[in-house]
Order: structure tokens, then C-alpha cells, then sequence
């Protein structure tokens, strides 16, 4: 009992508050657009034989500009501030969310998809940032779970306005909702530990310096791999379930945002879950392990019992692959806790874009592998290999569960 009332106080702090509700609209923007692909490309007279292909580039432009977004808005967090990119972020999100609603060619969209992504990528990677370094080590692992639970949630309430407001609408509340969020934000507070950083004369958000140096560079690329399995499954399995499920034989038509919808259901339960057995275990990598393992077996499962099977039983293993995916918050406080104040941020944020980046490679290779080999075999090869570095990079990453955070890289 005697802790109870400090980590009510710590979890329900602003900025732990704004954080997540950060993330949520963050999320929001991230799955809709999978949500409403179908619909909207079609609204602007794509066959559907072009849907497919031009549903490709427009989530690939998506992930483009998260890649190049990740790495402007995470040296700006360590040069300028953890609070900057999440102002900055935010308002540029909003921005473009407000602009989709007027696209009228595949261009523009894929341009507003672009400046999208370039704004989504701050959001979660500064919020982490500022949630570990403001609460105590102890706990900070029920910070992070705190913003990824409530932020995924994001992806149902993105496929509950998808299915009562038409799409251009849906992405007019998106930007709204950002906006509000934006006000909401002047009442947050800097990390203290960056504030006492930036009065040494130290060098800050040195992106380069993570590819210069061995040892920086070994560290960030594990925290990427362990987090590629994440993107595969909703970037191929879920994002293009209508298409996949056709090949599997389903007994009725998949809806892709019904699909994202309840794959975002199990994240909110599997990150949940993660950030409390992380907890308990005291352990980041261990959870990262199992949770990676459970989604071999849920997708070994999607290739063999999904065979002309129902669309109820697509959503179920749907809701099982988000489950087995959500070790999102654990993943996104390592790669925070793996590096010190000055290079934390540019870490942070750059890290869960690059996979999420990574789509783009990866949904290329099942596109370019669909046309030797069929949509099915080239899903699997593509998951077998994301599967195979995952794994080795688990094993090879630290444990950082009691590290202290206030160290810096020399």
C-alpha cells in the first residue's frame, strides 16, 4: 500500500498523460489511412487492380517520411528539447491529417502521406524519452506501458470514425483531434535531466556518431532488429488481409480495417501485458524473447488453420497477432535505455521509425516476391527472414532494466 499512492502520482502525472495521448492520435493517423485505403482509392477512380500496387507506394511514402522525420525531429529532442519535437511533431501531423481530407489525385496524397509520416515520427520517441527520464527506474517500465496502452488504442477509435464518417471526414478529425492535443501540451514540463545536461558543454544529438563508433552502432542496430517483427506483421499480414485472406481461400471477403482494428485491439492487451511482466521479471529482454517466439506460433498458425477458414476466424488470429506484437513499449524503453541523456532522444525517435521505415524493404520484397511465387509463399520468406535477425538480435542486446538513465556517451 505504501507504494500505491507515489505510482499513482507518477503514472497519472501530466506528462505522462499527454504522452500517451500523444501517441494515441499519433497511432490514430499511423493505421487509418490503412483503414480507409480501399475506400479512398477508389473514390478517386483506381480500379482494383491498381489498388494494391498504388496501396504500396502510398504507405511506403508514409514510411519515408517517419524514416526521414525520425532522424530531423530526434537530434532536434537532444539539441533543443524533448518538449520541441513534441510540439513541432504534432502540429505538422495535424497539419497534413487536415490536408488528406482534400486530396483529389494519387500525388497528393502521396505527398500529404509524406508530410504525415514526417510529423508522426517525433511524437512517440520524445514522449518515451521524456516519461523514462522523468520517473523513477523502478517504475518507468509502467510509464512507458502506460503511453503504448493507451496509445494503441488510437487504432480502434481510428476504425470506429472510420465506419460512421466518410474518409476524407475521418482524417478531418484526426488533424482536430491533434490540434486539441497541441493546447493541451503548454502545461508539460521539461526532463530535468536534460536541463541539467544542456548546462555542460557536451556534445548533444550526434546522429552521425552512431554509425562512426562500433560500440553505438552494434547497440542501435539490435534495438531496430528486435523491432522489425512488429512492422511485418502490420505492414504484410494485417495491412493487405484482404488480399492475403483471398489467397488463403477465406469463406468471405476480408475488410482491411476491420482486420487493423482488432490486431490493435490484442496491441493494447500485449503491450499491457508486456510492460506488467516486464516488471515482474525485471527483465526488457527476456519479454522481448517470449513475445517474438508466441508470434512464430500465431503466425505459423495464420499460414496452416487460416486455409479456407472464416473471416471470424482471420479477426481471431488477427487479435492474436496484435497480442504477440505488443512488446512495442518494451522495445521502444530499450532502445531509450541503452544510451545516454545527449544521444537519448536522436535514439529514441529514430529508432521505432526506422522500423517502422523498414516497411518499406519489406513490403518491396513480398511485393517483388508475389509476382515468382504467389502472395502466400512470399509472405512466409519475408516473415522467415525479419524472424531469423530478430531473433539473433535479441540474444546479442544488454539487458537495461535497473540501468540508471542519467550517464552520457563521450
Amino acid at each position: 500500500m505504501k507504494n500505491s499512492t507515489p505510482l499513482a502520482k507518477y503514472l497519472f502525472s501530466i506528462p505522462v498523460i499527454v504522452a500517451a495521448l500523444g501517441y494515441f492520435v499519433d497511432i490514430y493517423d499511423l493505421v487509418l489511412f490503412g483503414i480507409v485505403r480501399v475506400p479512398s482509392l477508389k473514390a478517386l477512380g483506381l480500379l482494383d487492380s491498381q489498388i494494391l500496387d498504388k496501396g504500396v507506394l502510398l504507405l511506403n511514402m508514409q514510411m519515408i517520411g517517419m524514416l526521414v522525420g525520425g532522424i530531423i525531429w530526434g537530434i532536434l529532442g537532444d539539441k533543443k528539447g524533448r518538449l520541441q519535437i513534441l510540439f513541432g511533431s504534432i502540429l505538422l501531423y495535424s497539419i497534413a491529417n487536415i490536408l488528406n481530407g482534400f486530396v483529389t489525385t494519387i500525388d497528393q496524397y502521396a505527398v500529404c502521406r509524406l508530410l504525415a509520416g514526417i510529423g508522426l515520427a517525433g511524437e512517440l520517441g520524445a514522449g518515451i524519452t521524456l516519461v523514462a527520464e522523468i520517473l523513477p527506474k523502478e517504475i518507468r517500465g509502467y510509464g512507458t506501458m502506460m503511453v503504448a496502452t493507451i496509445g494503441v488504442s488510437g487504432a480502434v477509435a481510428a476504425y470506429a470514425i472510420a465506419e460512421d464518417f466518410a474518409w476524407r471526414t475521418s482524417y478531418f478529425i484526426g488533424g482536430g483531434l491533434g490540434i486539441c492535443l497541441l493546447i493541451l501540451r503548454i502545461s508539460v514540463y521539461e526532463s530535468g535531466m536534460f536541463e541539467a545536461m544542456k548546462k555542460k558543454n557536451i556534445s548533444r544529438g550526434n546522429f552521425l556518431s552512431l554509425f562512426a563508433k562500433k560500440d553505438l552502432f552494434r547497440r542501435y542496430l539490435k534495438c531496430i532488429l528486435i523491432g522489425l517483427p512488429t512492422w511485418y506483421v502490420v505492414g504484410v499480414l494485417i495491412t493487405f488481409s484482404p488480399e492475403l485472406g483471398k489467397a488463403l481461400n477465406l469463406s468471405e471477403p476480408i475488410a482491411a480495417g476491420k482486420a487493423i482494428m482488432f490486431c490493435y485491439i490484442g496491441l493494447i492487451f500485449g503491450d499491457l501485458s508486456s510492460g506488467i511482466f516486464s516488471q515482474f521479471l525485471k527483465s526488457r529482454k527476456k519479454i522481448v524473447l517470449i513475445y517474438i517466439l508466441l508470434s512464430v506460433v500465431v503466425i505459423a498458425f495464420y499460414f496452416t488453420l487460416l486455409q479456407g477458414g472464416s473471416a471470424f476466424l482471420f479477426y481471431s488470429v488477427a487479435t492474436a497477432l496484435g497480442f504477440s506484437i505488443g512488446y512495442w513499449a518494451v522495445f521502444v524503453t530499450i532502445a531509450a535505455e541503452q544510451f545516454g541523456t545527449n544521444m537519448r532522444a536522436t535514439v529514441a525517435t529514430t529508432v521505432p521509425n526506422f522500423v517502422r521505415g523498414a516497411t518499406v524493404p519489406i513490403t518491396l520484397l513480398f511485393n517483388f516476391g508475389k509476382g515468382y511465387v504467389g502472395v502466400i509463399q512470399s509472405a512466409i520468406w519475408v516473415g522467415v527472414f525479419v524472424f531469423a535477425i530478430s531473433l539473433y538480435a535479441v540474444f546479442k542486446l544488454n539487458e537495461t532494466f535497473d540501468k540508471s538513465l542519467d550517464f552520457v556517451e563521450e
